[in-house]
């Protein structure tokens, strides 16, 4: 049985060290792993399925820490025994009481959506394993979080959104600083699916050589080794990304201070699957090292 939250021990954080602790909660298939992973590409220190119990002790162990990371997301759901998402109140007051504000953010969808993805993705709902069919697993699943629901200081509803715009709004959302300096998101697609209709710049990468017909790099994506090994070895390559780095480096600083909270690099190639997913992560990459601290990352064909 959980017992109670205590202080003991613990000293409360200096404002200027503690960090900023989102709770990320939501029903099984409505967007909740997409969010970590763009919460993590914003240099959010991300952990998912946390015993809820731990919470504090979580916070502590971060606050013994050398290097304090600034921004923290812990994903808590229906996986954590039942009994124990009702006293969230609870444990978030503790980490009150260590002098951080836990902030909870509640992803939910329409049921029938949920029927939807499961379908598409083929993928086992959590509560399955006690015996109930899809269906009621998703009721029960909504009774068990609906205090998390109500506790919520945002909640999300990802019926009508596909999966660029719920990373457009995390983003937009939970990036912080973009008074100053956008946060930047690098896509990667298909031009046989259409350019993303929202992207600020467009660059096409089908001139450069194309891994496809290399039969064993056929299989892969411009996140393996194999396919970047290939794509740097090209002089063509090596130049294209110079060029469109000086542009960048150029032309990106000229946004810092306008009233846009997010500024969408896109890069094109035939099929979205090698090409310019090797463009977008090195380029999301030198824009890291040139001082962008808000930086994600999404590749239309493959998430």
């Amino acid at each position: 049985m959980s017992q109670a939250p205590t202080d003991e021990g613990a000293k409360p954080a200096e404002a200027t060290q503690a960090p900023f602790v989102l709770i990320v909660s939501g029903l099984s298939g409505s967007g909740k792993s997409v969010a970590l992973k763009t919460l993590e590409d914003l240099d959010y220190y991300c952990v998912d399925n946390l015993p809820i119990e731990l919470l504090p002790d979580f916070i502590r162990s971060l606050m013994r820490e050398d290097v304090l990371p600034q921004k923290v997301a812990v994903g808590i759901d229906v996986r954590n025994r039942h009994s124990d998402l009702s006293r969230l109140s609870l444990w978030r007051a503790a980490v009150g009481r260590l002098g951080l504000d836990a902030k909870l953010v509640f992803f939910d969808s329409e049921d029938a959506v949920l029927l939807r993805r499961y379908s598409d993705t083929r993928r086992r709902h959590p509560l399955s394993h006690t015996g109930l069919s899809l269906p009621e697993a998703i009721a029960r699943e909504r009774q068990v979080t609906q205090p998390l629901r109500l506790e919520a200081d945002l909640v999300i509803d990802t019926s009508q959104l596909n999966v660029h715009q719920l990373r457009r709004r995390v983003v937009g959302e939970f990036a912080f600083d973009s008074r100053d300096a956008p946060s930047l998101l690098f896509e990667s697609f298909a031009y046989r699916r259409g350019v993303p209709a929202d992207a600020d710049f467009v660059f096409d990468a089908r001139v450069l050589p194309n891994p496809h017909w290399q039969p064993e790099l056929r299989p892969l994506t411009g996140r393996d080794a194999p396919v970047r090994e290939y794509l740097e070895a090209q002089d063509d390559v090596q130049r294209y990304v110079r060029q469109v780095s000086e542009f960048l480096d150029t032309w990106l600083p000229r946004l810092r201070g306008e009233t846009r909270s997010y500024v969408t690099v896109a890069f094109g190639c035939t099929g979205g699957k090698h090409r310019s997913v090797f463009l977008t992560e090195r380029l999301a990459e030198h824009a890291r090292t040139q001082g962008w601290d808000q930086v994600a990352t999404f590749h239309r064909e493959l998430d």
